[in-house]
């Protein structure tokens, strides 16, 4: 793999793509490197996927230091990230996010790219927080969070960076289930080989058709927005 913190293990017909790198799960470059190529892998040799992060830390988002070292880093990164989950969006073969622990930020993006999405249970904190810390959300992500939350959850996930815990992100829609952190990786395996058996043509033209507006749009508009995007502000 590209990064160590990316690891890839095939179990039957479902591709684990597991995000650990032994602190906050921030999503660097070399993560998203590793992801895509993990991806690659899975659609070469996978019929569906679980990606999951480590005990008690899904995904803390976007790599602090490459955020705050000047707006062209902060860019580059948003860009790529986008480009990352809009792949995930459309992939064409099920994806199960397994929600290990907190999930903030871009680590709740990719809950809502998944096409199923299990949580553990536990005091996790889980949304978008991008307001909160100073920085607006980017168009990308309001149209995915406005196509996976639920409408009366839209303005207080996104404008008023609501955090939800395990059980209030399934209600809004973060989230489809919440089981014991010790049966996560087993229930989100079992959904994954489930959803592997489906027909991968039917599913992957399915997933397009639902999907393709938003991520159409999100892409066009991708590289205006990114201009406009500054280092979060306190």
């Amino acid at each position: 793999m590209s990064d160590a913190a990316v690891s890839y293990e095939l179990d039957g017909s479902v591709a684990v793509i597991r995000i650990d790198d032994g602190k906050a799960n921030a999503i660097s470059h070399d993560v998203l490197d590793g992801l895509h190529e993990a991806l690659d892998r899975a659609e070469a040799e996978a019929r569906a996927v679980v990606i999951l992060g480590r005990e008690g830390r899904f995904s803390a988002g976007f790599h602090l230091p490459t955020m705050t070292a000047g707006t062209d880093e902060m860019r580059g990164l948003v860009g790529a990230g986008a480009e990352l989950l809009l792949r995930v969006y459309l992939f064409p073969r099920p994806v199960v996010v397994a929600c290990t622990g907190h999930a903030l930020a871009a680590g709740a993006l990719v809950l809502l790219v998944g096409d199923v999405r299990v949580g553990a249970t536990g005091d996790h904190k889980i949304g978008l927080n991008e307001v909160a810390i100073g920085m607006q959300l980017p168009i990308f992500a309001v149209e995915l969070a406005r196509d996976r939350l639920l409408p009366t959850a839209f303005t207080a996930a996104t404008m008023g960076a609501e955090i939800y815990d395990p059980e209030g992100a399934r209600a809004v829609g973060y989230l489809d289930r919440v089981v014991p952190a010790e049966d996560l990786l087993a229930t989100a395996t079992a959904e994954a080989a489930r959803l592997a058996e489906l027909r991968t043509g039917a599913f992957a033209e399915t997933k397009v058709r639902a999907r393709t507006t938003t991520a159409d749009f999100a892409r066009s508009t991708l590289t205006e927005d990114l201009t406009s995007i500054e280092v979060p502000q306190p």
